[in-house]
């Protein structure tokens, strides 16, 4: 008994030692930019957007509506949130680890009958008269081992690394989520707008022909005029189907990330009515490591395979088993339960030192430090594409601004072309072709610039997701 109390001391004393130098997390260090490549101008609390909740941060009601509706319906999310779940589960499960194993046999009935001329038929005949031996018990097994190298809480902490990890990536599902209901929106407000444009275009060729055609029957032009415009007329006609097909299609796309049959989707504004957010404060590149839930899961990978290496090199230490059994066992039924004469105890504790295993301990272990090294190198990766997210995104806004400023000139340039031609034509002043130069630039513009629109709504909203804004 002394000889096991000091095996058992001077493995709890080495556990301590060698507890003491095993390196504790720290988060792996980056070298960041103290501001994003490009900064453009913000309101004046200069509040980061990411901690701003979508409800808040964009003005259109309906909009915020499809938003909610996706974050209750969208399947993605769902099969995420059954993740969390799972992982929940599996992480209060780790906390038993250090509870003793408890299980029961609750009757146990042995029969056998042994050769004649075996050691246990001589000796069942000889002293039990019987050729048959019997075996008959009930009993409760406990099992304990003793953490001594940390290696069960090293599993607890992989289980919880691994839940925090299920949260983060729902958080992520969000992001996107919310990114691409609102890019779906804001796309099908720019084909509402294009549509309108078309058809509107539509309408003056169409009196634009009839003007023609009046001038043909009092010979003033040529039948080539007239059919010039005739497919100008009918170029934008044909434009018409394609519109209306893409909008179906969006309406179709938005329906499914909300959970719901495809659809046609409310709508009440025009994409030139829509409001900008009063801040695109995008803060510093160091709150990425806060906000973006892709950054907080690399780095929770990084706490799993550093308690996986911790467990990885418990394994190859000592392990420390009690084991504890007591119930009732007789050789005949009768005496079953018969108490005190058929109860029985036992207690054992054993050390168990892993010599040969075919190098498996000393390869997980080596592995596990490479998963490590690999997690440590798929965060820097992660930080670093979050923040050329961040940059892209303000780059796109800042020049997407510029050229909406132009493409709005460009438009006022192209209806005042457009009017003059039409004045100058009635006065024999320009040709057929001139009013047909200034009629599709005057179309080309207009829904160039609604494209620019809505390219400028969504990289607001790319910056949105990349400063990690959306899953509060």
């Amino acid at each position: 008994m002394n000889s096991i109390k000091n095996i058992v001391g001077v493995l709890i004393v080495s556990g301590v030692v060698i507890s003491c130098k095993v390196q504790k997390y720290e988060q792996p260090t980056i070298d960041l930019p103290e501001t994003f490549r490009i900064e453009i101008n913000t309101a004046d609390n200069g509040e980061n957007i990411a901690t701003i909740g979508y409800k808040d941060f964009f003005k259109d009601s309906l909009l915020v509506t499809l938003i909610d509706k996706a974050m209750l319906k969208n399947n993605d999310l769902l099969v995420a949130t059954k993740q969390i779940e799972s992982a929940s589960l599996a992480y209060n499960q780790s906390k038993w680890g250090n509870v003793p194993v408890v299980s029961a046999t609750i009757a146990n009935a042995n029969i056998s009958r042994p050769s004649d001329n075996s050691m246990n038929g001589i000796m069942a005949s000889q002293f039990m008269g019987s050729k048959y031996i019997e075996d008959y018990s009930s009993s409760i097994n406990i099992s304990w081992e003793a953490d001594i190298w940390g290696k069960i809480k090293g599993r607890k902490e992989q289980a919880l690394s691994e839940y925090l990890k299920t949260h983060e990536a729902a958080k992520a599902i969000k992001t996107q989520l919310v990114a691409s209901v609102v890019q779906g929106y804001y796309n099908l407000l720019m084909l509402d707008l294009q549509l309108e444009i078309t058809k509107s275009n539509l309408n003056y060729a169409d009196n634009t022909l009839q003007f023609l055609n009046k001038q043909l029957e009092v010979g003033l032009i040529t039948s080539l005029a007239v059919q010039q415009q005739e497919i100008v007329k009918d170029q934008i006609l044909k434009s018409i189907p394609a519109i209306e097909s893409s909008i179906v299609v969006q309406e179709n796309a938005l329906s499914i990330l909300t959970g719901s049959m495809p659809d046609k989707i409310e709508r009440n504004k025009s994409l030139n009515n829509i409001q900008l957010p009063d801040n695109l404060a995008s803060g510093i590149p160091t709150e990425l490591l806060s906000y973006r839930p892709d950054i907080k899961n690399a780095e929770l990978e990084i706490r799993r395979s550093f308690s996986a290496i911790k467990v990885a090199k418990a394994n190859m230490y000592p392990a420390l088993n009690i084991t504890a059994q007591g119930g009732l066992n007789a050789f005949q039924a009768s005496n079953w339960f018969n108490v005190p004469g058929s109860v029985f105890g036992m207690v054992t504790g054993a050390i168990a030192q892993p010599i040969l295993n075919g190098k498996q301990l000393k390869t997980q272990y080596q592995q596990s430090q490479i998963s490590s090294e690999q997690a440590e190198i798929n965060f820097k990766q992660t930080v670093l594409k979050a923040v050329g997210e961040v940059s892209d995104a303000l780059v796109q806004i800042q020049k997407l601004d510029e050229q909406q400023k132009i493409a709005e000139d460009l438009v006022s340039k192209s209806n005042n072309a457009v009017k003059q031609a039409d004045v100058l034509f009635k006065y024999s002043s320009a040709t057929y072709v001139e009013v047909i130069m200034a009629q599709t630039s005057k179309l080309q513009t207009e829904l160039e610039l609604a494209s620019l629109k809505a390219q400028k709504l969504n990289a607001i909203t790319l910056l949105y997701r990349s400063v990690g804004g959306g899953w509060q």
